[in-house]
């Protein structure tokens, strides 16, 4: 492609906005009630691209380009989709990724980059209409994305409505004068992703049978519909997003989360029509607490689709990342279905012996594909049936001739039970060093994941488990690392952090009046910075709140002791914030060398200082020292929607603001 003048391109753009509608009108009126109608005989073929060249460079062998091409003519007007588009300079017959980002997000030149580094041409929309960045920092001032007389644009944006999460009432930016699917923002989006595989098509060094996608958060999302409509797909790896939406009974399948949809919306709108259809091998690329992708509603919704290859790689303890070896998977994932060069192991099995339990637990078996060495199993419980603050329990294994073993002990008949497991390999040679995103680094190892299995009480029950468990007042003695955290930014001095939701499960709550002590080890004074979360999501009912305890330390060339009690803890924001009371409603405990507090409605750091060991920090004897156990938390009432968007809002910006120290190194 060469480059077009901005005026010939004004030009051209002008002259077609008169053509044939890409989606006919509603005949009599009558709006879509399921998925065939919903897209009907739409061709993504069939419209000329229009596609121009903006702006072209090449970068260690890399030719990269902004690119524009038709979405197609919506209501007399063209609608036009820009992107970063990269492949290896003088390759030919490549296999292609599409990167699909995520809500908030722009395009992403380091993905296309990287996915080119590893011999693919790549295509990142910019369906969101944001700025465009290089790697540099500078803006693209260049012509963007333009939706024309529509607006599939992510909040904020030129139509007040969210058609993504809302109702599809018709109004000014909506492509029917109905209440119709046809006005959800996702099944535009997802229709100019189908425009997208025709681009990647028609591109002289792509081999067009060979076409992937990814996508995170709702890009995610996008991955799942763009891979149950479009056949071209063949591997997709949708991250943090796509799990649909819940439409079973909770009393029998625990944790998930009951749908409100309407009958048409969960038929046209849902995630579920499109998740029956999908033909190409699909990894779900997502962790254990996503905010985005509801664990136990995926348990449900995927637990009877055969997409031919179906595997999993769920990180545990995450929210909206991975870890580095599960993103290793997704990587190797493309390996073997757009280049065959390599062999992945089948998908992992786990099953519940039921007729096994013996009174001391529930009994599960991991069977690894027999064909690959293993290099470790992991097995991960939880009790907790919400999915986004549970604690994930590591269950220790034992070999069973090929299988594994593993058994988990209850502290409640009530209570459900979930479970799943991690297969860990040896990485190739050849992937231990390859190029990766921002926020990624690398792994000689990566990991496969079972189905998630999810039991309730009574199921236990019938099947003879018995509760056995106690609670703990240690919570974690350190012999075994971080295991039972989370980690991001380390070996950063300033914005390292460690997270545990340990101390939401029952087994290690706090008891009442009893203080939290742990050694931790500073190899210079520095200033430690203890956060709790009370309540997140709503999970004990209405009102949460983040606390701070902020630790002076003093380094002596070994251990220093914390003590802390609720007194410690000042909240994050302190405008009608509550005192923390004690310790019955948290939901995690986070230790790191930064802080931020709210001081007269602003974000404001406090003071920190360089940790010289922060990528060597460790943490022994965390336990409650002295109080006494009072019972069961306080239920949990339903959040409002009010509060429910709130919390999830605040998650994004969590996500984005974390993103963002990724890109910068932090």
């Amino acid at each position: 492609m060469r480059l077009i003048p901005a005026l010939l391109l004004a030009l051209l753009f002008s002259a077609v906005a008169q053509g044939v509608e890409s989606l006919p009108p509603l005949k009599d009126g009558k709006v879509p009630e399921n998925l065939t109608e919903l897209w009907g005989a739409y061709d993504p073929r069939a419209e000329p691209l229009e596609a121009e060249v903006t702006k072209e460079w090449e970068q260690d062998g890399i030719v990269c380009r902004v690119v524009r091409y038709r979405i197609g003519t919506f209501k007399g007007q063209p609608a036009t989709m820009a992107a970063f588009y990269a492949f290896p300079k003088g390759a030919k017959a490549l296999p292609a990724i599409l990167q699909i980002h995520g809500g908030g997000q722009s395009a992403s030149l380091s993905a296309v980059v990287t996915n080119a580094k590893l011999g693919y041409a790549s295509l990142s929309l910019n369906w969101g209409g944001n700025k465009m960045t290089f790697a540099d920092g500078k803006v693209y001032d260049g012509p963007n994305t333009d939706w024309g007389a529509l607006d599939a644009t992510h909040p904020p944006q030129r139509n007040k409505a969210n058609h993504f999460a809302g109702p599809t009432t018709p109004d000014a930016y909506t492509l029917d004068a109905v209440d119709s699917p046809r006005n959800d923002n996702w099944f535009l989006v997802t229709l100019s992703a189908r425009r997208a595989l025709t681009f990647l098509e028609q591109q002289p060094e792509v081999d067009p049978t060979k076409l992937g996608v990814t996508g995170h958060s709702m890009g995610g999302r996008l991955t799942v519909q763009l891979s149950g409509v479009d056949a071209r797909v063949k591997a997709a790896v949708p991250s943090c997003g796509g799990s649909g939406d819940f439409t079973g009974d909770p009393a029998t399948f625990p944790g998930g989360k009951p749908s409100k949809r309407t009958a048409r919306d969960l038929a046209t709108r849902s995630e579920n029509p499109y998740l029956t259809e999908i033909k190409a091998p699909t990894l779900w690329f997502s962790p254990t607490n996503d905010f985005h992708a509801h664990l136990y509603d995926f348990a449900y919704t995927w637990r009877a689709i055969r997409a031919g290859q179906l595997g999993f790689s769920i990180s545990p303890h995450f929210n909206h990342r991975h870890t580095n070896d599960h993103s290793l998977t997704a990587t190797l994932w493309f390996e073997q279905y757009l280049k065959g060069v390599i062999q992945l192991p089948n998908t992992p099995r786990l099953r519940w012996e039921n007729r096994m339990a013996g009174g001391q637990g529930a009994l599960f078996t991991v069977t690894p594909d027999p064909a690959h060495p293993v290099k470790a199993v992991r097995v991960y419980a939880t009790a907790d049936a919400h999915a986004l603050t549970a604690f994930w329990r590591t269950i220790p294994v034992v070999p069973h001739g090929k299988e594994w073993r593993a058994t988990v002990p209850t502290l409640d008949a009530k209570d459900p039970l979930f479970a799943y497991a991690d297969v860990i390999y040896e990485a190739p040679e050849a992937y231990r060093k390859i190029p990766t995103n921002p926020g990624v680094g690398r792994s000689e190892t990566y990991a496969l994941s079972t189905a998630v299995l999810a039991l309730n009480g009574a199921e236990l029950a019938a099947a003879g488990v018995r509760p056995t468990a106690q609670r703990d007042r240690s919570i974690d003695d350190g012999l075994l690392g971080w295991q039972d955290w989370f980690r991001l930014n380390w070996g950063n001095p300033d914005h390292w952090v460690a997270t545990t939701r340990k101390v939401k499960d029952p087994l290690w709550r706090g008891p009442q009046g009893a203080r939290l002590a742990f050694e931790i080890n500073p190899a210079n004074d520095a200033t430690l910075y203890v956060s709790v979360t009370r309540n997140a999501w709503g999970v004990f009912g209405s009102g949460t709140g983040e606390y701070v305890a902020t630790v002076p330390l003093k380094a002596n060339g070994g251990w220093v002791a914390v003590s802390l009690g609720v007194e410690d803890f000042q909240p994050v924001d302190p405008k009608g914030a509550q005192p923390l009371k004690d310790w019955s409603t948290l939901t995690d405990l986070s230790l790191s060398g930064h802080a931020s507090v709210m001081k007269d409605g602003v974000k404001t750091s406090l003071p920190s200082g360089d940790w010289k060991n922060a990528a060597t920090i460790r943490v022994r004897q965390l336990r409650w020292v002295g109080g006494q156990y009072q019972g069961a938390a306080p239920a949990a009432p339903e959040l409002t929607d009010a509060e429910r968007t709130k919390a999830f809002n605040d998650a994004i910006k969590a996500s984005l603001e974390q993103e963002k120290k990724d890109r910068d190194g932090r």
